[in-house]
């Protein structure tokens, strides 16, 4: 085959290994779980936009945070539920790699955003007098710039090369939709700098980031040791909660999904894509449940909204 027969090809989407007969019944979990994606991120992007008491920075950072988890399920949906409903089998190498774009960017964007999150706290939390001078919102438009530049820019040359490559293996896919780690199992060319620019890639990206927030939370633990008033500790404390919860969420199925990845490969098929799909879809579900539950001002602001409807 040509090398421009191997680009047009089109890759298989592994569903649920063994689990086939079921896909019906399947289709209404992760249908609901879509659904609650989908209308949970409106709801808080809706509420903070409407309540101008939420027009503060903290909240300006969890609408970047609800709208890249937004993105996150429109670039998943259509995959995942086209297998569960029988609409699809097969994708097409321009689509997978544009899906792998959208999926391994808007990863690198959530984790931008939870370190701009960590960042508001530990503004708020250590130097609580300079917090209205130094999160702006002329701030705040740098640093959404600055997330959107750093998570869409940096990943082109390594994905755009997905084009080139020489797919000679079977083109069967690990999950329910395309990753880079994926496609370039199946390349018989030389992948050096895909492995390495990747690997470059999420060291500067999600380790860094790891690394930042751990350190600014260090920082805020050892500021709130200091408050005399346990009351007025428990109250600092309580402002982190929500956040830490978000990280918790992004970072733990990340690394299940690398571990398996890694060390998985003796590992049914049916843990590969349970992993891959609690990777992309676990964080844009659980973020708005973890800010409403959470957060007061928005527990408050979503009771109004849904007495107002009732009324």
């Amino acid at each position: 085959m040509s090398n421009s027969n191997f680009n047009s090809s089109r890759f298989v989407l592994t569903g649920f290994p063994g689990l086939e007969v079921h896909y019906p019944w399947l289709c209404i979990p992760f249908s609901s779980i879509y659904a609650l994606v989908f209308l949970g991120n409106c709801m808080v992007l809706h509420v903070i936009r409407t309540e101008s008491s939420l027009h503060q920075p903290m909240f300006y950072f969890l609408a970047m945070l609800a709208l890249t988890d937004l993105c996150i399920g429109f670039s998943t949906v259509y995959t995942v539920l086209g297998i569960l409903l029988g609409l699809i089998q097969e994708i097409s190498l321009d689509s997978c790699i544009a899906q792998s774009y959208f999926i391994h960017g808007l990863s690198f964007m959530e984790s931008s955003v939870l370190l701009a999150m960590a960042f508001d706290r530990y503004i708020a939390i250590c130097h609580p007098l300079r917090y209205s001078s130094i999160l702006t919102n002329d701030k705040i438009i740098k640093i959404g710039v600055a997330i959107l530049c750093r998570s869409s820019l940096l990943i082109p040359p390594v994905i755009i090369r997905l084009k080139f490559l020489n797919y000679c293996r079977p083109h069967i896919l690990s999950h329910s939709f395309c990753l880079h780690q994926d496609l370039i199992r199946m390349a018989c060319s030389d992948i050096h700098f895909n492995s390495i620019y990747a690997l470059t890639l999420v060291i500067i990206n999600l380790l860094l980031d790891a690394v930042l927030i751990l350190i600014s939370y260090i920082r805020i633990l050892h500021t709130v040791l200091a408050i005399a008033s346990r009351e007025e500790r428990l109250k600092s404390l309580q402002t982190c909660v929500s956040h830490i919860c978000a990280v918790l969420v992004f970072y733990i199925p990340i690394i299940g999904l690398t571990m398996v990845h890694r060390f998985g490969k003796h590992l049914s098929p049916l843990v590969h894509v349970l992993m891959g799909n609690i990777y992309v879809i676990l964080p844009p579900m659980m973020n708005p449940v973890i800010y409403s539950i959470k957060t007061q001002q928005i527990q408050k602001r979503v009771q109004r909204l849904f007495c107002m409807k009732g009324a």
